[in-house]
């Protein structure tokens, strides 16, 4: 019980390709509406475009980024640096979300280096896993995602600044629903793997996150 008491509730949301100007008032308004709920840590995980005006109007709301390249700077073109994140606010960054692991080919080696590149300047990072339909019916699921926690894993990985995030895959757009005891038995295998890589201590105050969409 009392590792429970050592994490603090984290939600995070993340945009993906949605918002503009016009959408400041309701970054202000989940803001506000944040506030009233402090012993939970919300953030919000934006377009690039957003981060700079967002931050302006979110107070102590936390602004991230959605993806940030392994290099400081270089010829990556479409590409945005970490430091980039930091100098137009944000706080904290996605790496390894499950649409980028499919649609830019990302690596599991590809997210560790951008998990290091985070930490290097500051940002706390959400580093993304999980397992697809043919992995989860292949009876692979744990196999897979346990094994993407451990390639992944950042070099000097502390539960304060990386959370671990498991989305599973297989329930995007396929009508099935993971169950309480589903999401329950990833997490626990997850932590067991924490526990493994990390030691203990490390692995009982980092949070693990479920990912899923909200829709309304």
């Amino acid at each position: 019980m009392g590792e429970y008491r050592m994490r603090r509730k984290l939600v995070a949301g993340n945009w993906k390709m949605h918002g503009m100007q016009a959408s400041l008032p309701q970054v202000e308004a989940i803001a506000a509406a944040a506030a009233e709920y402090p012993g939970v840590d919300v953030a919000l995980c934006l377009p690039a475009t957003l981060i700079a005006p967002a931050s302006a109007v979110a107070g102590t709301l936390p602004v991230g980024g959605q993806d940030c390249h392994a290099a400081d700077q270089g010829a990556h073109t479409g590409c945005i640096a970490a430091p980039m994140l930091v100098e137009a606010g944000a706080s904290l960054v996605i790496v390894g979300h499950s649409e980028r692991r499919a649609d830019q080919g990302e690596r599991d080696a590809d997210i560790k280096a951008k998990a290091e590149a985070a930490h290097r300047h500051g940002l706390r990072a959400i580093l993304c896993v999980g397992e697809t339909l043919a992995q989860r019916d292949a009876g692979e699921a744990e196999t897979v995602v346990t094994g993407q926690v451990a390639a992944s894993m950042p070099d000097g990985a502390d539960a304060d600044w990386l959370a671990i995030a498991y989305e599973p895959v297989w329930a995007i757009g396929t009508g099935r629903t993971p169950t309480e005891a589903d999401v329950a038995a990833m997490h626990g295998a997850i932590r067991a793997k924490l526990t493994a890589l990390l030691g203990g201590d490390t692995a009982a105050r980092m949070r693990v996150l479920y990912g899923g969409s909200v829709n309304g």
